[in-house]
Parts: C-alpha cells; structure tokens; sequence
C-alpha cells in the first residue's frame, strides 16, 4: 500500500547514482560478526536490566550489536512543489558524510549523524542492501532480526518496505526482496520458510491472512522472557509467487484512511513475521538414550537446527491531528497510533538512558518489539522524513528518535537445538529394520530346523526299511540252505540203508564163513566211509552255521550302529530344539528390548515438544487421536496457549484428519461445534485446502449449520468459511446448486452483529462476481439481501455490500458487450440505484472506490442512461472523471461519459463542460 508521499517513488524513475558499497551496509560483515557463539564480548551489557527484554536469564553468550539507523529523504510531491516552491528544503543531506542538516532558519543549522543517509535519489535496491541485507544475512545464520520504518505519515515508510513492484521490479520493496534472498540461500528440502502477516489496530492484533482472527494474544515465555504470537496464522512459503500473493491478500485486509497528509494512510502497524529453520551437520557431540542399559542402542548424532526470525515492522505514520485532518472514527484511530508510538518512543529513551525501567507494557506494539530494542535481535531501522519546511517539527522529531535509538545496544544470540524429532524419525526407522531382520533371520532358522529334522526322518526310516529287507533275505537263505543240507542228508541216508538191507540176504546164504567174513569187513570199510562223509558235511553245516552267526552278529552289529547313529540323530535333534528354544526366548528378549525402545521414542517426542514451546513458544504440540483427545484439543484449540499444550491448525489437520474436525460440526456441545467451525475455516483459508473440504463434505455441513444452528458465532464464522470457498469458480456454483444464497439470504436478515453480517456480505459479493449465476443470484434474493445489510451502517460490512453491487454491475456490463444482456441493470430494478449515489462520495476509501466503479460500469450499458440521469447519478459521473483518485477509474468515467449519446445530450442541455 503505497503512500502518496512516495508517489514519485511509485512510478520508479529514481536510480542510484552511486555504486553500492559494502563497506557503507548497516551492520558490515555480518557473516563474521555473528557466525560464531564464541566471538568474544567487547565488555558487559549495559544495564541487562533496562531492555526491553526485560532481563530474563540468558543461557548463552550474546554478540553485541548496536541499533543500526538509517534516513531516507522522499522527494517532494506534487502538491509540495506547489506550495513550498518559494522555501527551500529543511533539510540538506550530506551522504558522503552520513550527516544531516536540520535547518532552524535561513543562517543555523543542526547537524546529525547516522549510520546512513539515503537522498530522494537513493533506489529501492540502494535501500535493501544498506538496510535490510545484512539482517536477512544473520537471520539466515541462525539469529533474529528485525526492521523498521519510523516516520510522519505519508513519507515513504510503506513504499520502503511494503511496495510489490509487479509493474515496475526495481521498484520492489524490503519485504519481497528479502524474501527473494531467502529462497535463494535456502534447501527446501531440509529447510523450511512460514511468515505470519498481522497488524496492530486500535491495540488489537488482528491476522491479515484470517481476518475472522481478529484478537490473537500475545504470549511470553516466564522463564526465557520470549514474546511469541501462536495464535496467528503461519503459512509455509515454497516459491517467491505464493508469497507476493499473500502479502497482496494481507495488504488488502489492512485499515487505510484519506486524511488531508495522504489519500491513503495505513491506520494500522503492519508485522511481517518470517521464520527460517534450517538444518546444519551435527557436531561432534553424540547423543545417547537416558536408558543406557540396552546393548541394541548406537550411539547417535543429531542434526542440529538453527531457527531464525525476520520481523519487518511497518509503523503507521504519526501525525497532528490539526494537519491531518481527522475526525470521527479516523481521529480515534490517529489516537491510538499516537499512543503506540509513544509508548515506543518511551522505551527508546529509557534504553538509551540506561534506565533501570523500561516501560515496555504500557503498549502491545512495545510487547511485540522486546526482542528488536535492548533484546537478542539485530535490528535496522529507516527514519523516512520529507523535505518540505511545513512539517519541520515531525520531520525533527522523527530524526530525534533515529538518534535515541541509535544509543540502543542489542545482544545477539544465536538460536540453535537440536532435532530430537529427526533422530526420533531415524530411531523408529531403525527400529523397524531391526524388527524385520530378526523376524527374517528367525523364520530361515525355523526353515533350516525343519529341513534337518525331515532330512533325519527320511533317512532313518530308509535305513529301518533296507535293515529289515536284508536280515528277512539273509534268514530266508539260510533256512532254505539248511532244509537243503537236511534233505541230502535224509536221502543220502535212505539210499545208505536200502544198500545195506540188500546186501544182508545174499551174505547170510552163504555157507562158507569166509565169504561172511570179507563182506562184514566190506561193510565196516563202507560204513566208515559213510562215517566220515557224514563227519565231513556234518563239519560243513558247522561251517555254514559259524558264519550264518557271524553274519547275523554282523548284521546284529550294524542295527546296533545305526540304533547309536538314530540315538545320535535324536541326540542332535534335541539340541536343534534346544536352540530353537532359545531363539524363542531371545526374540521375547528383544520384543522386550523394542518395547523399551518405542518407549524412549515417545519420549524423545515428549522431550522434542517440551523444548519447541520452551524456545519458541509458538510451535506444534502433540495431537491426540481419538475422538475424545481431539474434542478436547479442538475446544483448546483458539485459547491462550500458555499452558503449552496448543497445536497448529497445520499440525491439526496433518495428524487428526480432515473427516474427524468435519464430524465435530455435528457435536451435540455447542461449544465442541463452535470451535470446530472456526478450525475449518482457518483451514479453508488456504487455497491448498478448499478442495478437500468441498470434496470430504464440509461445504454442505456448513451451510447445513446455516441452516439448523441458532448461534450467532457458528452462522458468523460459518459464513466467513463460505466467503474463502467462494472465491473459487467451481464452488461458487456448488453453493449456489446447494441453496447457499438463501441460505446466506436467510442469515443476513436475522443477523444483527456487524462481523457477521460483514461475513456474509463477504461471500455474497464473492458470488456476484460470477457472470454464469446472475438471474440465479438475483432471483433468489442475493442482491436484496446485500441492500438489506446497508441498515448495518459499519464501515466494514458497507465496503463489503459495495464489493458485490460493484462485481456485480462488471458482469453486466461484460455481458452487455458480448450481446448476451439487454435491458436495464437488474441492480437498478431491485432499487441499488439510490444507495450507490448516495454513497459515491462516501468518505471510506474502500467503499467509495467500489461505488465508484460500480457506477462506470453501470453507465457503460446505454440501456441504463436514462435511469441514471434522473436518479442524480450523471453529476457523480462527472465528479469521479475530474476528481477520483484513481487515474484508473477517472479514464473509465470520462470514456463512459464521451461514447454514451444519451450521456451528451444531457450536458449538452445541464451545459456541463468535459
């Protein structure tokens, strides 16, 4: 939002004319002035005890850095060059010197010194690198930093820090390049960058980037003394495109007035919060478990992370009341910026005397700014001053505080720890390796165990089965050998007596004794033939017996071998099984062993989160699961997060899930489904995230919540909810198929809150900007409904009522060039007309340039002129093309009134001269 102070700085025609010079930067060398924690101390802090830290007890060493200065001199603007043509500058600026003279009259002069002096001259890249680069630098290296722009309204402060520079790059502002630094030196990979975007109004913080968070707490850690807003939202930037954006939605949400110093001055202080972590090589230290009695755990070395926070701090400008002009709301807002910046001055001044109180409470903006004056944070601050001798006492004043702050000495620390949730992440990632192993070494013993012992039964069984098959085969050979021998034997002996027997009747007839004698003596000779035969196969079978013995005791030998080879096989098995048991009992060992690990793991986590809120009080804690666990943190879940046990939205919706927040809306607690609701519309916020809650079912739970609930904060918030979907084409077309104008209809004329009604209008205007749903929008009573909250009269919801007929009338007048619209405007048959006149010279900037617009548009459909005439509409034409602000707006209204006959006719008769 730039000043109109700056307007020459706005058309970026000023360059450089001096080479940038390192050696002339704010804070020179920074790399070597903060990269090391051991850098030694140039003496002790003054006074510890007056900062606006506020002395809290320091765990490390510190870096001193004094409170870096810098002025910038904006050119005159157009109406200077007017009226101060005759006077001379009050102020001459001697670069070279980086001094400054404050002319008293014609003849004296005050000299002031600073760490730089910026001419009209001077470029916005001049600007960065002497202000701003060199924090940017140790916020990368693990410090805080900050800076700001102090000033008189309508200087320059806004245009320094804030400008996007999308028409003109070389006229980008300190925010987007310091950005652009930022995405350069960093990995996204291992490093993460998120920024918060909020402003102080009226000592209220309000977030730019969710306007329905429009109180957000400040807390301070009691212990380290650190300021955090977590309330706030913090949203992860991956390219340079989403940030432009972001700050483009945050500009638009910011409080901007027309006083008589500038058409379009910041009512609010503007806090840019960038957080960069970044993982750096782990020292040499190691980490080990508090359990040091497992012999499975590895020593291990943790990452370190370093965790940086950039705070650029836009300050509304101060002003007199009497030069500015401000009345009504505008001067109770003058008021309290006065107020702020009072308070800031106070604390500069108690620093710079080495006070031993700083007031730091008497304002939220001091609370917020403890780190950046007599705190840890490297800070640069850029007076912005004009040259005009009008102003000769602010412009003195403001020089007065870049002086006092200049005397404000900071003790710089670096912001390192270690990142417990990483080593935890590669823990269980080990853990789950081990796991596997063993159960894969486990089953190849088992596998191994069971093919030994099906190896053994085979081969005993093969050798019972050939043992039995050759002693039946040798048993059978034998019997039959033996019932052979037997055989021969009896016939052997048979023929034998038959021989005998026949041989007795011829001897025994003979008479002569000596013939008896020789056949008696024959038959002794062949008995003792037969004898001996008999003696020799006698000898034989004997034979034969032996070594049917020996081979039955041979085989009888071999059984009992392969019995003691069975009872070793047995033996061998039972080992096996022995072993097999103790496997068991190992694997019940480590299960046991794992078990405590996991334990440590949860630990570990615990420890991770315990540290996380004790350094930066502003990060994610532990998500429960379970139905009961997250009722529990989503009723938590926008209070004050002292207690340390506050979880991110992000966190939130990462861990429990997108169905179990949107099955809270349905909770019979009112209080489970109000806080429910403000969790989904957080969420659809981000563009990232209204697809899944379209697709998961949430719009339809929250126009059924429209619908069925009578609380004025579910239909409030509800409502800002469908606003954020309904700047997407496809669910405009959702909600208006579900009956969500009606819907939206039915809430405004019941609602009496002017956030509430703010909201809805929010989202109706959101859908009168789609050309495919006019008949639809107007037939179900959209624009009655938006004419109907002007009964409301706050300057937020008429703005919004002026967005919408404005959308509105830029759709007609899109489809009337196309041909596919004839006739008179809808908004002028449901009767805006009046309204829209009555309210185009508004003194709301936000709503007078939508009227004004609505207006061009409506007068560009020849259809409507005739109307427009007698409604008085004609004369505010004619004012807007001479008068508007906007060169814009001024160039559609004189093209508007020149093409329409109608248009002519009437000033022709009226003798109104364009």
């Amino acid at each position: 939002m730039a000043t109109s102070g700056g307007g020459n700085y706005r058309n970026g025609t000023h360059k450089s004319s001096m080479k940038v010079d390192r050696s002339l930067s704010l804070n020179s060398n920074p790399k070597s002035s903060v990269k090391s924690k051991s850098l030694p101390s140039s003496g002790p802090r003054r006074n510890s005890t007056g900062s606006l830290a506020g002395g809290a007890a320091k765990d490390n060493a510190g870096v001193p850095g004094r409170v870096r200065v810098a002025v910038r001199l904006r050119p005159r603007n157009a109406e200077e060059l007017v009226e101060d043509a005759d006077f001379a500058d009050c102020v001459e600026l001697q670069p070279e010197l980086k001094r400054l003279k404050l002319r008293k009259n014609n003849w004296d002069s005050d000299t002031y010194e600073f760490d730089e002096v910026l001419t009209e001259f001077a470029s916005q890249k001049r600007v960065y690198e002497v202000v701003a680069k060199p924090v940017v630098e140790s916020v990368l290296d693990g410090y805080n930093g900050t800076i700001m722009a102090y000033g008189q309204t309508g200087t320059g402060k806004t245009y320094t820090l804030g400008r996007l520079g999308e028409e003109d790059t070389a006229a980008r502002g300190i925010m987007v390049r310091a950005m652009e630094d930022i995405l350069a030196d960093v990995s996204l990979e291992t490093d993460s960058v998120s920024v918060s975007y909020l402003q102080l109004y009226m000592e209220t913080i309000q977030d730019l980037l969710d306007p329905a968070n429009d109180n957000i707490p400040i807390v301070e850690d009691p212990k380290t003394g650190d300021v955090s807003v977590p309330g706030a939202t913090l949203v992860e930037i991956r390219d340079q495109h989403s940030f432009v954006e972001l700050l483009r939605l945050g500009e638009a949400h910011r409080f901007a007035a027309n006083t008589k110093l500038n058409t379009e001055s910041s009512r609010s202080h503007a806090i840019l919060m960038v957080h960069v972590k970044r993982s750096v090589k782990a020292r040499d230290s190691a980490f080990s478990s508090e359990n040091g009695n497992s012999p499975h755990m590895k020593t291990l070395k943790p990452s370190l992370v370093r965790k940086g926070k950039l705070v650029v701090v836009d300050l509304a400008g101060s002003e007199r009341i009497d030069k500015s002009g401000s009345e009504g709301h505008t001067l109770e807002e003058a008021k309290s910026i006065n107020l702020s910046l009072s308070a800031l001055g106070k604390c500069i001044n108690a620093l710079a005397e080495n006070s031993a109180h700083v007031p730091v409470r008497d304002s939220k903006l001091t609370r917020l700014l403890k780190d950046s004056f007599g705190g840890t944070a490297r800070t640069s601050l850029v007076i912005t001053i004009g040259p005009s001798p009008r102003h000769r006492g602010e412009t003195a004043s403001t020089i007065m505080f870049g002086q006092r702050a200049m005397k404000v000495e900071n003790m710089l620390k670096l912001k390192e720890e270690f990142d417990y949730k990483s080593l935890a992440r590669r823990l269980d990632i080990q853990l789950d390796k081990l796991i596997a192993e063993h159960e894969r070494q486990q089953k190849a013993f088992e596998d191994e165990i069971e093919r030994i012992n099906v190896e053994a039964q085979n081969r005993i069984s093969e050798f019972e089965s050939n043992h039995a098959d050759a002693l039946e085969k040798e048993r059978l050979k034998y019997q039959k050998d033996y019932m052979d021998s037997i055989k021969k034997l009896e016939e052997q002996l048979v023929k034998n007596q038959q021989k005998n027997g026949s041989e007795k009747v011829p001897v025994g007839l003979r008479e002569d004794g000596s013939a008896l004698t020789s056949n008696t003596e024959s038959s002794k000779v062949s008995a003792a033939e037969e004898v001996a035969e008999l003696k020799k196969l006698l000898q034989k079978e004997n034979l034969l017996r032996k070594t049917a013995e020996e081979e039955v005791n041979n085989l009888k030998s071999q059984i009992a071998q392969w019995k003691r080879s069975e009872a070793s096989g047995n033996s061998e098995i039972l080992k096996l099984r022995k072993m097999l048991e103790d496997e068991a009992s190992q694997k019940e060992k480590l299960e046991g062993e794992i078990a405590i690990l996991q334990s440590q793991l949860l630990q570990l986590s615990f420890d991770a989160d315990e540290t996380t809120r004790r350094l930066d009080r502003g990060g994610s804690g532990k998500v429960p699961s379970g139905l009961d666990s997250l009722i529990s943190q989503v009723k938590h879940h926008q209070q004050d997060s002292g207690n340390g046990e506050k979880a991110s939205i992000a966190k939130l919706f990462e861990q429990v899930g997108l169905q179990k927040i949107l099955s809270l809306l349905e909770a019979e607690d009112a209080d489970v489904r109000i806080h429910a609701v403000k969790v989904v519309a957080n969420l659809a916020a981000e563009e990232m995230n209204q697809e899944k809650i379209v697709e998961a079912g949430g719009l339809t739970s929250l126009l059924m919540l429209l619908r069925n609930s009578e609380d004025e904060t579910i239909h409030r918030v509800a409502a800002g909810a469908i606003a954020n979907l309904a700047m997407n084409e496809t669910n405009q077309e959702l909600i208006m198929s579900q009956g969500g104008i009606a819907l939206l209809s039915m809430t405004a004329a019941n609602a009496e809150d002017p956030q509430t009604l703010r909201m809805v209008a929010g989202a109706i205007a959101n859908l009168c900007g789609n050309d495919k749903l006019q008949m639809k929008l107007r037939s179900e009573g959209g624009i009655k409904a938006l004419l109907g909250m002007v009964r409301c009269r706050h300057a937020d919801v008429l703005a919004q009522v002026a967005r919408g007929i404005a959308n509105f009338a830029k759709c007609e007048s899109r489809a009337a060039t196309q041909g596919t619209k004839t006739g008179r405007s809808l908004l002028i048959e449901d009767g805006a007309l009046p309204w829209i006149v009555q309210n185009a010279n508004n003194e709301a900037s936000p709503i007078r340039r939508h009227i004004e617009l609505a207006l061009c548009h409506l007068a560009q459909h020849e259809a409507n002129a005739k109307d427009m005439i007698s409604g008085g509409a004609l004369w505010e034409l004619v004012r807007i093309s001479r008068d508007c602000a906007r060169e814009d707006i001024r160039t559609l209204s004189h093209r508007t009134l020149t093409s329409s006959p109608t248009f002519q006719a009437e000033m022709r008769r009226l003798r109104i001269g364009h």
